[in-house]
Parts: structure tokens; sequence; C-alpha cells
């Protein structure tokens, strides 16, 4: 099977089923039954080929030029590829209610003489991630191209009838437009062709294509036959009327700005293409790694991102949404009280590298923040059980020597060691449990919980302190290489070191005084240190300073950043953002946040990095998480009248 690109440009779905696209519109992946799942198809080629032509013109070659956008309001996208000769309005959707994805293709002959031409689809399977094993047939009876693999299927047909055929190894024939008729074959490759007829100058055809995906084969005839039935007018209208329907239940915010309004709008709904139907999971975004080339992959659910995704899809309005990803979370909760690092959406347990305490910490926190916004009972009632046992695993997870929770792996999944964020991201969570245990009427519990919170903070502002570089230390007791223990012990600075019961050693120093973008969390969101704090303002001072990226613009994560390059992150730059609004350095905040808008794609999807080089979007597209601080940085704008 082909390596897939790592950076896609335009996603749509319906929450069990997530497709990534190119900029020609060609799919790159296409995720099912879940968000998170294995890619399902390898190739997906739709293309014209003209009577005497040599070769297809599939809608992707380099020799169309490209023009992209989605529906207004809508996760509907469209693709237009156009050359001098041909004009192809490409539309793909898929239907909110079922697992069936429409091509709609608009040709319109572009030539002063006619054109006979037929409409040529290329199939390539990859079900359940297989290059082998599949199975391709034609169904005569149902018209329908059919790909099987164990339980699951993928079937396609066409609004017009189907011409030719071909069932295994079917891409020459596909690109020449001869199909022997083969009707089954152990295969992944299938291929059809639709005559079009005649296209005179100035004059368009359409021709719809219906794909499904299902367990069973009859299942998956049966979703695009029903399609077919309703035909492609419907369906769009349908689907149209969903996304708009959806957008409509927005908090209506205030926007001069056409654009920070579309992106508002393109981030609420790429919030609910990214958040699994069933159970109400959030994805980090649609998987670019499957192969853990750079990453350890992106398709998965972190309470870390979750925390701040399900705060801004609470600011955006739509609460039932993130009432569901807390119930998911509450379901998976493990039984001394903890979560592990990542899930898949069906709450399995994801590839993982360690205890990740923050992520605890913030999902307690987050069980809070919901209640308080929403004042509902019902899910404040349904939730203390599993608020309750994260807090009381976060109390049993303090280093008695330090009063700071326990090492674990930071923010960024790369150190191992006591971290000022995780300790922000505890006390957030042991303040949201004592707010939840006074309601409870169990004071006691909430004066515990309370009792250990204000210790962190009180740990956290004098030996979390640096005098000497004076701003706030990322990290304590940091896990380090042999090499670089002895180098700060003959330093003169202060080491340590510990050993299992195995004899395996971990060295450590005491500090790491490296700034980070993570150090505004001691604020933002959780409120440990107060805004106007001294210490917190020399820290955030020492961040804009030394995480500026100096040829384009926005915010590192911390100086020596070596992940894809270093680049500036957009969550970086919007979180430098928020505190600059907080502090009222109103014209430098919205610098930062109108450098994030101008980083959005084409489409309005925002990328996890920006290329430090190119200033093109890197990596991601879309990151969840962006998205998130994009939307709560505008509800800190909105309450300050500034858009």
């Amino acid at each position: 099977m082909r390596k897939k690109p790592y950076l896609i440009d335009g996603i749509i779905g319906n929450g069990n089923m997530l497709l990534a696209f190119n900029k020609a519109g060609n799919i790159e992946r296409l995720s099912w039954p879940r968000i998170d799942y294995i890619d399902q198809v390898n190739h997906q080629w739709t293309g014209i080929h003209e009577q005497g032509a040599e070769k297809t013109s599939f809608f992707h070659d380099e020799s169309f030029t490209n023009e992209q956008f989605y529906l207004e309001d809508t996760n509907v996208l469209v693709t237009r590829n156009a050359r001098d000769d041909w004009h192809i309005e490409q539309t793909d959707y898929v239907l909110p209610s079922q697992d069936v994805w429409v091509r709609d293709c608009v040709i319109k002959n572009n030539t002063s003489e006619e054109k006979t031409i037929a409409l040529v689809h290329f199939s390539d399977a990859a079900l359940d991630g297989q290059k082998n094993f599949q199975t391709t047939k034609f169904d005569l009876d149902n018209d329908s191209l059919i790909h099987y693999y164990r339980q699951t299927a993928l079937a396609i047909t066409s609004s017009a009838k189907i011409s030719l055929y071909q069932a295994g190894k079917a891409k020459e024939q596909a690109e020449m437009n001869r199909m022997e008729g083969r009707d089954i074959l152990n295969n992944p490759e299938g291929a059809i062709s639709i005559d079009a007829g005649v296209v005179k100058p100035g004059e368009t055809k359409k021709v719809t294509l219906y794909i499904s995906l299902a367990n069973t084969e009859k299942e998956a005839v049966s979703s695009i036959l029903e399609a077919k039935r309703l035909g492609e007018k419907q369906l769009r209208k349908k689907t149209v009327d969903y996304w708009t329907a959806i957008l409509d239940e927005r908090e209506k915010l205030s926007i001069k700005s056409d654009k920070v309004n579309e992106l508002y709008k393109r981030s609420i709904l790429t919030f609910h293409l990214l958040q699994n139907k069933e159970t109400g999971a959030f994805i980090a975004g649609p998987e670019v790694d499957e192969e853990y080339d750079y990453s350890g992959g992106y398709a998965y659910c972190w309470g870390r991102d979750a925390a701040f995704i399900a705060s801004a899809v609470d600011a955006a309005g739509y609460h039932d949404l993130v009432s569901k990803f807390y119930q998911f979370k509450t379901a998976i909760q493990s039984e001394d009280g903890s979560w592990d690092q990542r899930y898949y959406t069906d709450g399995v347990l994801a590839p993982t590298w360690g205890m990740q305490v923050d992520e605890i910490g913030s999902i307690v926190w987050g069980m809070n923040h919901h209640y308080q916004l929403t004042k509902d009972e019902s899910f404040r009632k349904d939730t203390w059980p599993s608020v309750k046992r994260g807090a009381d695993f976060l109390c049993g997870f303090i280093d008695p020597e330090t009063n700071l929770p326990m090492p674990s792996k930071d923010l960024w999944e790369k150190r191992t060691g006591e971290h000022l964020y995780s300790t922000a991201a505890v006390y957030g969570g042991l303040m949201g449990a004592a707010d939840y245990a006074e309601l409870e009427q169990q004071q006691e519990l909430a004066d515990q919980y309370r009792d250990k919170a204000l210790k962190m903070k009180e740990a956290a502002e004098t030996i979390g302190w640096n005098e000497r570089e004076q701003r706030f230390v990322r990290s304590l007791k940091l896990t380090v290489t042999g090499d670089r223990y002895e180098e700060e012990k003959n330093a003169g600075g202060k080491v340590l070191f510990k050993e299992n019961g195995k004899g395996v050693k971990e060295y450590m120093i005491w500090e790491d005084t490296t700034p980070d973008i993570s150090l505004l969390g001691l604020h933002y969101p959780f409120a440990m240190i107060g805004q106007t704090e001294d210490k917190l303002a020399k820290t955030a001072h020492a961040i804009e300073t030394t995480c500026t990226s100096r040829h384009v613009g926005g915010i590192e994560r911390f100086p020596g950043d070596v992940y894809i390059g270093g680049n500036p992150w957009l969550i970086s730059t919007l979180w430098l953002a928020i505190y600059k609004l907080r502090s009222d350095e109103t014209d430098q905040a919205l610098e930062l946040f109108n450098w994030t808008t101008d980083h959005a794609n084409h489409l309005g999807l925002m990328p996890e990095q920006i290329d430090k080089e190119t200033d093109e979007p890197a990596w991601v597209m879309p990151l969840t998480w962006s998205h998130a601080m994009y939307v709560l940085t505008l509800k800190e704008l909105a309450a300050k009248n500034l858009i």
C-alpha cells in the first residue's frame, strides 16, 4: 500500500466515518466504523475518459488547477478542477444518519467541439488495513462494485447505469477505460465506467457516486441503493440542513470580522466531525502518522487535549456534547481513580508511554468546569463518584518531599519529572472536586481536597520559583541520562538518583528552568496562580522573549524544541494571547490572535504548527486543540468587546 501524505487539507464525515482529502479533492484516508479506526482505502480515483483518448484524466491529475471550499455553514466539500478542455465540480459529503459517502461530479466541456466521455472510478480498498485477503466482485443484480474482507464491506454504485466493470487488478483497465467484465477476484482493486454520452461545447453532464461501508455486503449495498433511490439533490439538502441546524445552536457572538466569524463556525463544525457520535470521545486530530514515523499517532482521545476541547465546545454552547464526553470518561476510569494517557474512542486503552498525571487533574477539573457552566444537577450527581475517585487518586499521588504531584510525563509527553503544569492541573482538579464535595455536603472531604491543593500551590510558589532566573521552573526532579546527571553534578547543581528493586538507576537533576508555554497553565485554565502576580508576569515575559519564532512569528512551545522542526504552534500562540488579554495588553493579544487567524488553511482548518521557514501549515490538519484554543480566545475577546 502507498505511503500516505502527512499533511491533508480537508475533512468530511458524520461522527462514525471520517474522510481526509488533499487540495485536488483526492481522498487520502477513510476511517470507519469509528473516526479513529484503521484507514479503509488505498486509492479512490474518479476521472473522465474521452472517446479515442489514450488515458483517463483523473481529477487529481497535475494537469488540473484546483479551487476548494466548503459549502457555507456545512461540512460539504467542493473541489473545482479545471483546465482548458474540462471543468469539473466535485462535491463530497457523508450522510449524517448513514455511513454513505456521496461524490457528485458535474463535468463541463470547455472546448468548441463535441466530446463523448465516460466517468471512470477506480477503487483500491484496504479494508481493515489489509492489502491482501480482500475480495472484489461486481453485483450485476444491484449494479454495484463490492469489496469485502471478513466483517467489513465497501460498496459503490452510480446514479447512472454502470457500463463497464472490472473486479480485481483493475488499475490499468481504469486508466485505459478497457474493462474486461471480470466479476470476481481475490484482489483489492476494482473499477467501474459510466457512459456519459456526448457533451456539447459549454454543456455539462452530472454523475453521482454512492459509496458505503458496512459490516456485511447486504448492508453496504442496501445503503447505497437507498441513497440512489433518494437521489443526490435530496441527500445534499438533508446534509446541508443538518449542518446549518447544528450551527444555529451555537452561542452567538457579535463578531465584526467575517473571516473570524467563519473560523468560529468552522471550528464548531470540526468539533462535530472529530467527536465519536456514539461514545462522545474527541480525537486530537485525523490520523496522519499511522506508522509512527515522527509521532505516536493522533487519532486517539487524550484527557489533556479533550479537557481544553470540551471547555471550548461548552463555550460555543454545545453542552450536551460535553456531557456525553465526560460520561465517556467516567465509563473508562480505572479502579484506582486514574485515567491512562489516551484511549481509542470506543474506550479501549490505546498505546501509551507512561503515567501523565496532568490528564487526570484536567478531567476532574473539566467535570466541575462543565457543571459550573450548566448547573446541570443530573450531570453532577452522575459524575460525583468519578470526581471523588479521581480526587482521591490525586491526593495519593503527592511527593511528601516536595508537596508536588509525583513524577510523571509532562504535558508534551517528553520528560519525566514533577512538572509545574501538572501541578496546576492537579490543583485545578482538587479544587473542582472540593466544590463537588461541598455540594454533596461532605465538608470534611472538601477541606481535605482544598488543603492538598493549597499546599501544592505554596510549593509551586516557593521551590518552583528560581530566583536566579526570575521565573518559574518547568520541572523538578527531572529524569535525565547518566551523562546529563554527571554534567549537572560537576557544575555544582543539585542532583539525585534512585534505584529500583532490580538495581536499575534513575538519574535526576533537581530543576529544569527551561521557559515553556505550558507554564501559563499555572493561571489559565487552572487558576492556581493569579493573573496579576509578579512571578507569573516575569515567567510570561521569559516565554515570550525566548519562544517567539523570529522568522514567521507565532510562539514555539519551548526553546530547543525539535519535534517536526521546532515550529510555532497555534495553541502556544493563543495561550499567550489569552494571557496578554487578561493582562490588558490588548494590542499584543490581538496581534497574536490575528496571526493565528491568518494561518488557518484555505478551508478554515487550523493545523498544529506553522513551518518556521515556509510560513505554511505543518503536520496535523486540523488539530482539534488548535480550534479549541481559538474558540476559547474568542470568548476572552468577546468578554472585552474586542471582536
